[in-house]
């Protein structure tokens, strides 16, 4: 399957695929620092591990950095 993570193809091995094992596959240890939207509309942390992605889905991790 194919989607695109942060605006780069990417071929995935498995449909079915959810955000919080897609998370894991590119090795984000601390999914709860991290902000997803899947096709323009963001997802709830709490639900990352149900949602399931599809093929062509656009997958964006938006990382919040503090400072000053």
């Amino acid at each position: 399957m194919i989607i695109y993570l942060n605006g780069e193809e990417k071929s995935v091995p498995q449909n079915g695929l959810t955000v919080l094992e897609l998370l894991s596959q590119v090795g984000v240890n601390s999914p709860e620092t991290v902000s997803v939207q899947v096709n323009g509309q963001f997802v709830e942390k709490d639900v990352y591990g149900h949602t399931i992605l599809k093929d062509g889905d656009e997958v964006d991790f938006l990382y919040f950095m503090g400072g000053g």
